[in-house]
């Protein structure tokens, strides 16, 4: 690509004026930062700090380096095509559909009770003579329903940017009351492995902020009104900022993993109550005012996540289903009729269609009778299999339609991003394979 004097870039087609980056547009970065950092996220960086002190920050900067530049990716299929990410992936067979069909379905199903649970858990210990985890997690459900249900984006995004104001504000505030050894944390950078600490490392890179919701990156896009390639820089200083932000949170639960319980070797529950042990440890060492705070910040992260996937997720079903309906009255979609697709998205119509309020119910209701049956366990092995699927099949479909002819030439990938999602896509293969091996059988 060269540079034209213009501030635009040159194609085979003339100039495309790229707009200038400014923070002023931020806005789905923050969305992506809210969604993708949940409670479980903070239960395994916390661990990891706890059991191996700082030696592993290294491998937190480079998980976070690879989720920009798989966000970038979803970002410029986006706007370098007109197209959404499910058109992509549609034009690479049949067997995509099928597979997003069965994934969408199970994922939400058992996503919906995790995220209901996780936002009730830290209510439960603020509130302890108040109502049960389970009216909590209904609670929750059914706010995050009305929240998405009755709003739009430009509200959502706003209420994101609280959420992840506070998520930022306390866990740096806490990260900080324990008092960080600089000099360890500095080391920490030099990568490492000590013993035991392989699979520690590989979830580090791969699984703190890589979710669906990376996916949902490039329909946030959209809603925010960036639906052309002139978008390119805002949407790349977006991405960055999302992730930045996402590595501070990172780096922030491994000091107070590497400060609090590394060097007393507390142990905690696995899982996201390991979130209430760390509660319980800070007010025995800080007191009651920075366990709460820490308590309110753990729910502003799960009920972020709760809220980020009922939008962001919903967006994506409604693709789903539409494009399918609109494929069978019209077999050979036009160029056109996909760029009127994704301009539904930006207008925010896609938002008050039935497939988008169908699933956001899928998530809601359905979910609550595993809070009640303990989630049965075919159901969650089935789960945790397609799960593990997810990131590979994100990563290596970019791969595949960001080097094709579907992308125009100017905007496919150069050398940096075919390094940069191969060696995420060979990562998340060997994630998923040790997640279906630990699976109980």
């Amino acid at each position: 690509m060269a540079e034209s004097t213009s501030g635009g870039t040159e194609t085979g087609e003339g100039v495309v004026r790229l707009r200038k980056a400014s923070w002023k547009y931020v806005g789905p970065g923050i969305v992506v930062a809210a969604t993708g950092v949940g409670a479980g996220d903070l239960v395994a960086t916390l661990i990891a700090g706890s059991k191996f002190g700082y030696t592993l920050l290294w491998a937190a900067i480079i998980g976070c380096l690879v989720k920009i530049s798989l966000a970038e990716a979803t970002g410029r299929w986006h706007l370098a095509t007109g197209r959404t990410l499910f058109e992509g992936w549609r034009s690479l067979g049949q067997w995509t559909t099928y597979y997003f069909a069965i994934y969408v379905v199970i994922w939400g199903f058992v996503y919906g009770a995790t995220a209901m649970s996780s936002s009730a858990l830290p209510l439960v210990a603020l509130f302890p003579d108040g109502p049960s985890l389970k009216a909590w997690a209904v609670l929750c459900g059914v706010l995050g329903l009305a929240f998405v249900w009755f709003n739009r984006y430009a509200v959502f995004e706003k209420v994101m940017t609280v959420v992840i104001g506070m998520k930022f504000l306390i866990v740096v505030y806490v990260a900080i009351r324990v008092a960080p050894d600089l000099g360890n944390a500095v080391k920490g950078l030099v990568p490492a492995l000590p013993d035991g600490s392989l699979l520690y490392t590989l979830g580090l890179i791969g699984g703190v902020g890589g979710t669906i919701t990376m996916a949902a990156y490039g329909y946030w896009v959209n809603s925010k009104g960036w639906t052309d390639i002139s978008w390119l820089k805002v949407m790349r200083l977006d991405n960055r900022v999302a992730y930045i932000t996402t590595g501070i949170f990172v780096v922030a639960m491994m000091i107070i993993g590497a400060e609090l319980l590394h060097s007393t070797n507390i142990a905690l529950t696995s899982g996201d109550r390991g979130l209430i042990d760390l509660g319980k440890v800070l007010e025995d060492r800080f007191g009651a005012v920075t366990a709460n705070l820490f308590l309110i910040g753990f729910f502003a992260t799960s009920f972020g996540a709760l809220m980020g996937v009922w939008h962001g997720v919903s967006l994506m079903f409604a693709d789903f289903v539409e494009r399918i309906q609109r494929e069978r009255r019209v077999p050979d979609g036009t160029p056109a009729q996909e760029e009127g697709m994704v301009a539904e998205v930006a207008a925010g119509k896609r938002e008050k269609s039935v497939p988008f309020r169908a699933y956001l119910l899928w998530l809601t209701f359905p979910p609550m009778g595993l809070l009640f049956l303990d989630q049965p366990f075919g159901l969650v092995i089935a789960y945790g299999v397609l799960g593990a699927f997810f990131m590979p099949f994100l990563a290596l479909t970019l791969l595949w339609l960001l080097n094709s002819s579907r992308t125009p030439k100017e905007w496919r990938n150069g050398m940096l991003s075919n390094v940069m999602l191969a060696g995420a896509g060979l990562l998340f293969l060997i994630l998923c394979v040790q997640q279906v091996r630990d699976l109980p059988w």
